[in-house]
C-alpha cells in the first residue's frame, strides 16, 4: 500500500484560492480527496500545504474534516514533501498528486502504483510520456528516491516541482511510464484558469448528483468533454 501526498496551496497565481472554490457544494479540494479515497492501493492521504498565512483557511478546514495535514515551506515544495513523509512516518511507496485535479481518476492512480510495484523501479509517471488528459497526472516513487532528491537537489526548479531531480537523472534512477493506447494529452481536465474551473463545474453539474463516483469514461461521454483539445 502506498501513501499519497497531495500538495495544495491558496496562492495560485492564475486562479487564487482555487482549491477552496465551491464545486458541487463543497470546496474543490474536498471533491478531489473524495475521488482519491476510492483508490484501492492507498493506505493514507496527506495534504501538504504551507505555513504561509494564506493557507490557514485551507489547513483549518481540512483538519476540521479529519484530513491529515502537514505544513511546510511555501516555495520549497520538495522539502515540504519530505517533511510530510517524516511527520507521518511514511515508508515504501509515495504517490505525488496536486490539488488542481478534481477529476482525478482512482483507477489511473491505482494503475500507476501497481506498475511501480510490479517493475520495482524508482519512479513511474503518466506525465513524462503523456497520453492521459492533463488533470489525471500521477507519480509514484520510492521513499529512497525522495530522500535523495531532498538531500541533494539545489536547483530551484527541482525544489519547487519535487520530482525533476529524479526523472532528470535516468543514469541514476530507474524510470518507467504509464500510458494508454489513445492519446488524450491535448485535453485539459485540470484547473489552472477560470475557464478550466468552468469546465469542471459543468462536468460535476452533469454527473455528480446522479453518480458521485463518476468515471473518466463518464466524462469522456459528455458532449463538451474535449475542452482544451487542439484536435
Amino acid at each position: 500500500m502506498a501513501v499519497a501526498i497531495l500538495q495544495a496551496r491558496m496562492s495560485s497565481t492564475r486562479l487564487p484560492g482555487k482549491v477552496m472554490k465551491c464545486l458541487a457544494g463543497r470546496p474543490m479540494v474536498e471533491r478531489q480527496i473524495e475521488r482519491i479515497r476510492r483508490c484501492r492501493t492507498l493506505s493514507r492521504i496527506i495534504v501538504a500545504t504551507s505555513t504561509d498565512p494564506s493557507d490557514d483557511p485551507l489547513a483549518t478546514h481540512l483538519e476540521s474534516l479529519g484530513v491529515d495535514v502537514f505544513r511546510g515551506s511555501l516555495l520549497d515544495v520538495l522539502g515540504r514533501y519530505m517533511g510530510a513523509a517524516r511527520a507521518f512516518a511514511v515508508t515504501g511507496q509515495v504517490v505525488r498528486l496536486t490539488a488542481d485535479c478534481p477529476l482525478a481518476d482512482p483507477d489511473v492512480i491505482d494503475a500507476c502504483v501497481r506498475l511501480h510495484a510490479r517493475l520495482g523501479v524508482d519512479y513511474v509517471s503518466n506525465g513524462r510520456q503523456p497520453t492521459f488528459p492533463h488533470g489525471l497526472d500521477v507519480e509514484a516513487f520510492g521513499l529512497d528516491a525522495l530522500e535523495a532528491a531532498e538531500r541533494e537537489a539545489v536547483d530551484p526548479y527541482e525544489r519547487e516541482h519535487v520530482t525533476p531531480f529524479i526523472y532528470r537523472r535516468p543514469e541514476r534512477f530507474t524510470l518507467a511510464a504509464l500510458t494508454q493506447d489513445i492519446d488524450e494529452s491535448q485535453l485539459r481536465w485540470t484547473v489552472d484558469t477560470p475557464e478550466d474551473f468552468d469546465f469542471v463545474e459543468r462536468v460535476y453539474a452533469a454527473l455528480y448528483e446522479g453518480k458521485p463516483n463518476f468515471t473518466s469514461d463518464d466524462v469522456r461521454a459528455l458532449p463538451f468533454a474535449h475542452y482544451g483539445s487542439t484536435g
